[in-house]
């Protein structure tokens, strides 16, 4: 059986050579429909979705004990392990491929388990166990401390030795196309005595990777380099909006807190870390040499081609204000995970590890406002004569990215937000779903 990654594979469904999911991707989601608002697990394939719940009912798909794909979320087929992801992964390469009669002369069964995209609802893929965000891009971090330190102590002394990171909150992780209240917290500007309670006025966002974690660590233990890459399921795009105002103000002694803990936004498609195999590459030389525990034999960064649009409220068009790369990330994700579990610290299916803001060495590279306008200093300017240093209300963000292979792309679709002006000071607040989109 050729492997699915074979460039050469050709799906029965028309794909475009400019689509995120050929056949060599293959990404895995959780979607609805209206004449089935039940939330199930899907691939994606050209424009359609595919249905996985259908194809395992009619016994196409063997991964275990039926209905793991019957539910919204990926964790229970995520818990199987990687034999079993590489397997599935294989047997749906196989049904999708032009060469396999098995799916593409059975009209009935491809009525029932290919859904167009735009019929489809798409939701929160995995139910996040916990988030931690990292801070692992050379260029981000010296930006930002050039920018509060100067050049002379740009990078603080522990930032060569180890992936930086803080714990976030797994309860505002929101799958794209959730809309964001703009975050109201403790402002003091440098020239007030006392702070104030208000909407952030300094709203930004930062371009990362999500990494999801598909398999467990134990409490007390440490990771190999090969066991932390094989408990990685995949990758999503991420945006982990700050208030950067609201962060200057509470980071101080224990880092990032309410800043960062109101929203943060993943890609509705999870890529396998098997789907970006042919991507892999080695990341920046580590000088100093990281100690014994941090040590990677193999590369383990992705040639991953990262983008950013802004529409301006109001406006008919979006502008790119960014274009970058995943592979200039200092730490990889597997050092990121080395480093989480080396003190002890359990891990769980369902993780989700933040890349930290992927920045690169040119000025069109910076991965957040507060670089590209240098802290408010040099603001960007968009079609229609609209400028901005900060995000403003009626503002939408989005963020693309894919690998490009030789005639078919790795695409990770998209993840969107746009920015509500915030609540009211002691309004009640109505619960609703904030996970799902189109």
């Amino acid at each position: 059986m050729p492997h699915p990654n074979d460039p050469s594979l050709r799906s029965f469904i028309d794909v475009d050579p400019a689509s995120d999911f050929p056949i060599q991707n293959l990404p895995y989601g959780a979607f609805s429909t209206a004449a089935n608002p039940t939330p199930r697990v899907g691939v994606a394939i050209g424009n359609y979705v595919l249905d996985l719940w259908e194809l395992e009912q009619d016994s196409r798909l063997d991964v275990g004990p039926l209905g793991v794909f019957s539910g919204p979320l990926l964790n229970a087929f995520m818990a199987l392990g990687p034999k079993v992801w590489s397997k599935t992964r294989a047997r749906i390469s196989e049904l999708l491929r032009a060469d396999h009669p098995e799916l593409r002369d059975n009209e009935e069964l491809r009525s029932r388990a290919l859904v167009p995209m735009r019929e489809a609802r798409l939701h929160l893929p995995f139910a996040v166990s916990g988030y931690t965000d990292f801070y692992s891009s050379k260029e981000h971090a010296t930006n930002v401390g050039v920018m509060f330190r100067g050049k002379d102590n740009a990078l603080q002394p522990n930032w060569l030795h180890m992936p930086i990171a803080y714990n976030g909150r797994a309860s505002t992780v929101v799958v794209s196309g959730t809309k964001v209240k703009r975050p109201r917290g403790q402002l003091k500007p440098p020239n007030v005595d006392v702070p104030s309670f208000g909407p952030c006025k300094r709203l930004d966002f930062e371009l990362e990777m999500g990494v999801v974690i598909g398999q467990p660590s134990p409490m007390g233990g440490m990771l190999t380099e090969s066991q932390a890459e094989e408990m990685i399921f995949g990758f999503v795009l991420l945006n982990d909006w700050s208030a950067r105002d609201i962060q200057q103000w509470e980071y101080v002694p224990l880092g990032p807190f309410l800043a960062k803990a109101f929203a943060t936004s993943i890609s509705p498609w999870v890529v396998t870390r098997e789907a970006l195999e042919p991507f892999r590459l080695k990341g920046p030389e580590q000088e100093p040499v990281p100690l014994d525990y941090l040590k990677q034999a193999k590369p383990q960064n992705y040639d991953v081609e990262l983008d950013v649009s802004l529409r301006a409220a109001g406006a008919d068009a979006p502008a790119n204000i960014s274009r970058t790369n995943f592979k200039y990330m200092y730490w990889s994700s597997v050092q990121q995970l080395m480093h989480h579990a080396s003190s002890g610290c359990a891990m769980n299916v369902g993780d989700l590890l933040g890349s930290g803001t992927i920045s690169g060495p040119e000025k069109n590279q910076r991965g957040s406002l507060l670089e590209i306008c240098w802290n408010g200093t040099e603001p960007v300017e968009l079609p229609g004569g609209a400028k901005r240093s900060f995000l403003e209300d009626g503002d939408s963000l989005v963020m693309r990215g894919w690998c490009q292979g030789n005639g078919y792309r790795v695409g990770f679709g998209e993840v969107e937000g746009r920015i509500l002006p915030a609540e009211r000071e002691h309004s009640v607040l109505t619960v609703s779903s904030m996970g799902t989109t189109r």
